[in-house]
């Protein structure tokens, strides 16, 4: 695993204090993995301060930006495999093009983008 890219339910995870993200983050850290954040994905998990727990892991983490260029490639990658959410998708190709481990609840979904896109991901249901 060269890195970890956190969906949203890792961020709803942290907020809830689950143990299991909690030690997966800080397995990460020890490990000099500084996991990343797709900036849609934070938007589907904020919901407004303070949420302590999740600001604390973010604190740990990298926010990938979500410009021009991401949003056309995330568009058409839901067009190739007949899909709507471009967060899922962004969440797909930022993480195969880092050969980042996906941490998701949302695996169905992003097997089928990575599948239709044919991009090496690997995906760890929580």
């Amino acid at each position: 695993m060269l890195g970890l890219t956190y969906d949203t339910a890792a961020l709803i995870g942290a907020e809830r204090n689950e143990r299991r993200i909690w030690a997966l983050h800080r397995r990460a850290l020890e490990r000099g993995i500084v996991p990343t954040v797709p900036a849609g994905v934070l938007g589907q998990g904020w919901r407004g301060g303070p949420q302590a727990q999740m600001s604390r892991l973010l604190a740990g983490c990298r926010i990938e930006d979500f410009d021009e260029a991401r949003a056309r490639s995330a568009g058409a990658a839901c067009g190739i495999a007949g899909t709507s959410d471009v967060v899922d998708a962004s969440v797909v190709l930022g993480a195969g093009a880092r050969g980042d481990l996906v941490v998701t609840s949302d695996g169905a979904d992003l097997a089928r983008l990575r599948d239709a896109l044919a991009i090496d991901v690997q995906l760890q249901e929580i």
